[in-house]
């Protein structure tokens, strides 16, 4: 969308989503690897619930001590497999994002090259100095980090889901319990939150434009008399940034403590039915302790997703505003030429100059400069004479 007078523009919802998915489309090897190597890692964590659900059916059943040391051994190997394969996807993740990271620099540096001097004067330093500066670097977290640890969370959620229902679909509901809780929190936190963080970034570039301005502008503003003004805009502009970080940070307050309530509640719940279950003679003691461990394990990720996604928004939030610098139209920012084109400068052959009053320090009479006939003189160089 366009921004307000003085102010550069934020791309919207669809323009962010649709570079998105341009990213993506990039690096369709690099995704593909990223997403395996995860995807083998949560497999092979998979294994070791189910190992560990039937040692407890043939230990109850009765069985020998060799047979728990296989068992035994064999979880040991499983989860060393895991780490291993965990290394391999972390780093793969990590070079896809800096790779993604590296043409977002450069598509932003190119953005800023081709926009028109008018439309930077006008929008100010500040606003254009902290979209290259922090929504740059809270970008560069959310693409290193933020965006690969949502992938992984959901395609390890997917896997777990998966192994409950092949393991006792009949415990599945209960683990699921916190699935309308999770889902009508995430609702309303994902609707307040990218006007929040976009409201932040701009109360932050409000306070970068005015305090640059106060100090490249110092001694205009001592010769004026201006520093109560300054100091006022300077706290207003806190102000609203206080204002839009408090209110960020109160949806935070109300959606994690949800959040934390839906991890326990699965784990208990499933414990619970699945006790009763086993007692009704519906599931074995194995499927239950199994179940109940993959419950617990699905908690991780689903964490993960919830707690990247704050970090998801504020990348999102940072993305429109680098995004946006380019959605206006620099060719007709100049306006028409002197010869009715759009974007080009007007020619300027001559400067012609009445009186002039110098006056280098503040408190000393200035020099008044005469300059008849002053086109001439001005386009040659020459100071043509001067009185006072």
């Amino acid at each position: 969308m366009a921004g307000e007078q003085g102010v550069l523009p934020v791309a919207d919802a669809a323009q962010v989503r649709r570079y998105a998915r341009t990213l993506f489309r990039r690096h369709p090897r690099g995704l593909a690897a990223v997403l395996g190597l995860h995807a083998l890692a949560a497999i092979t964590g998979l294994a070791a619930p189910r190992l560990l659900g039937e040692l407890v059916e043939r230990v109850s059943a009765g069985t020998t001590t060799v047979t728990v040391d296989r068992v035994a051994l064999a979880i040991g190997g499983f989860v060393l497999a895991q780490a291993v394969l965990i290394r391999f996807a972390h780093f793969a993740s990590a070079r896809l994002g800096e790779r993604v990271l590296a043409e977002l620099r450069e598509e932003f540096v190119e953005r800023i090259l081709a926009l028109p001097l008018s439309t930077v004067e006008r929008a100010g330093t500040g606003d254009l100095l902290t979209r290259t500066t922090r929504d740059v670097a809270t970008l560069s977290r959310s693409v290193r980090f933020a965006v690969p640890e949502t992938l992984i969370a959901i395609v390890t959620a997917i896997l777990v889901v998966g192994a409950i229902l092949l393991t006792s679909p009949m415990l599945l509901l209960p683990g699921l319990v916190s699935v309308p809780l999770f889902w009508f929190a995430t609702r309303w936190y994902l609707r307040r939150a990218g006007p929040g963080y976009l409201a932040e970034s701009a109360a932050y570039a409000d306070i970068t434009d005015g305090i640059s301005e106060t100090v490249e502008g110092s001694r205009s503003t001592e010769a004026l008399g201006q520093q109560r003004r300054r100091r006022a805009r300077t706290d207003t502009d806190i102000g609203r940034s206080y204002a839009a970080e408090r209110y960020t940070m109160w949806l935070r307050t109300v959606f994690f403590p949800l959040a934390e309530v839906g991890y326990v509640l699965p784990v208990v719940v499933t414990l619970l039915c699945g006790g009763w279950f086993y007692l009704q003679g519906w599931v074995s003691l194995g499927e239950v302790t199994a179940v109940t461990l993959y419950v617990q394990q699905l908690m991780d990720p689903i964490d993960r997703l919830l707690s990247w996604l704050d970090e998801v928004q504020v990348g999102g939030a940072s993305l429109a505003r680098l995004l946006g610098v380019s959605s206006g139209s620099p060719a007709s920012e100049e306006g028409p030429g002197p010869s009715g084109g759009e974007g080009r400068a007007p020619s300027v052959r001559s400067v012609s100059a009445g009186r002039v009053r110098v006056a280098p320090r503040v408190g000393r009479p200035g020099c008044a400069v005469l300059l008849p006939g002053g086109a001439g003189r001005a386009a040659r160089g020459d100071p043509g004479p001067a009185a006072g």
